[in-house]
C-alpha cells in the first residue's frame, strides 16, 4: 500500500535548478522512488552533466543543461523535451536567485533579475509544457507541477532580500492560479515554501556562526532542512499520494512561521 501511495513508476519528470541544492535532492528522491526518468536543467552544463552522471546511480537520469531566463533556450528546452518524450508528467519549477543589497542602494537590475528568474520562468515554461503536461495527465493519474517559493514569501525577511521574499510570495498566488485553472485538464499544481536549508543562495548564514546558531535556536525543530525533508513532499506531490491536493502552499521550516 505505502509502495504504491509513494511510487513514482512510469513518471517522466523535469525538475530545473537540479544541478545541486533542493533541485538535486528531489531529483534524486523521484528516482529513488522509481520515475522512468528525471531531467535535470541548470546554466552550468559542466556541473549539470557531472550531476546527472552522479544521480545516475539511482535510474534514469538526463543533463539538458541551459539558461531559462531567456524565452530563446525555454523554447528549446521544451522543443528538446518534445522530441525525446510524448509525454512529462512532473515539473518542478525549482531555479531561483536572489540579491541581497541596502534599500538605499538596492538595484534596478537586482529586482528584475530575481523577478524574471523567480516569477516570469516558471509562468513561461508551465506554458510552454502544457502539451507535455496535458498529455501526462489523466483523471485517475494527473501530472503534476511543482512550484518552489519560500517562507520569505510568508513571514518578513531581514536579510535585503527585497526582492527575493516578493518573487516569492508572487510564485505562491501564481500556483493558486494555475491550480485553478488547470484543475480541470487533469494537472495539479502545488509550492513547496522551505525554510533554511543548506544551498548556496544560504552560505551567507551558514558560513556565520554566530547568526547560524542563532538561528537554529528560534527555529523549533532546531535544526536547517536536509535532502530528505525536500524530497520527501515533493514525491508526496507528485505521487498517488497527492492526488487530491491542489493549490496549496507547503510551508517545509522546522516550524519556523510558528514563531516569525
Amino acid at each position: 500500500m505505502l509502495e504504491h501511495l509513494y511510487s513514482m513508476q512510469n513518471k517522466v519528470c523535469v525538475v530545473t535548478g537540479g544541478s545541486r541544492g533542493l533541485g538535486e535532492f528531489m531529483a534524486k528522491g523521484f528516482l529513488q522512488a522509481g520515475a522512468s526518468r528525471v531531467y535535470i536543467t541548470a546554466r552550468n552544463a559542466e556541473e549539470c552533466q557531472a550531476t546527472a552522471d552522479h544521480l545516475a546511480q539511482y535510474g534514469d537520469c538526463v543533463a539538458l543543461p541551459g539558461n531559462l531566463s531567456s524565452m530563446n533556450e525555454i523554447k528549446t528546452l521544451v522543443t528538446e523535451l518534445s522530441r525525446r518524450e510524448a509525454a512529462i508528467h512532473v515539473l518542478v519549477n525549482n531555479a531561483g536567485t536572489g540579491w541581497g543589497a541596502a534599500l538605499d542602494s538596492f538595484p534596478e537590475n537586482g529586482w528584475d533579475k530575481v523577478m524574471d528568474l523567480n516569477v516570469k520562468t516558471p509562468f513561461f515554461l508551465t506554458q510552454a509544457m502544457l502539451p507535455l503536461l496535458r498529455e501526462g495527465g489523466s483523471v485517475g493519474d494527473t501530472a503534476s507541477v511543482v512550484n518552489i517559493g519560500s517562507i520569505a514569501g510568508i513571514i518578513g525577511d531581514g536579510f535585503m532580500n527585497y526582492s527575493y521574499g516578493p518573487s516569492k510570495a508572487a510564485i505562491h498566488q501564481l500556483t493558486r492560479n494555475l491550480a485553478k485553472d488547470l484543475a480541470e485538464q487533469h494537472i495539479r499544481v502545488n509550492a513547496i515554501a522551505p525554510g533554511r536549508f543548506f544551498s548556496k543562495l544560504t552560505e551567507y548564514a551558514s558560513n556565520d556562526k554566530a547568526a547560524y546558531d542563532a538561528e537554529i535556536e528560534m527555529i523549533p525543530l532546531h535544526r536547517w532542512g536536509e535532502e530528505n525533508d525536500i524530497a520527501g513532499v515533493a514525491i508526496m506531490l507528485c505521487s498517488p499520494a497527492g492526488a487530491f491536493i491542489t493549490g496549496q502552499i507547503i510551508a517545509v521550516d522546522g516550524g519556523t512561521t510558528l514563531v516569525s
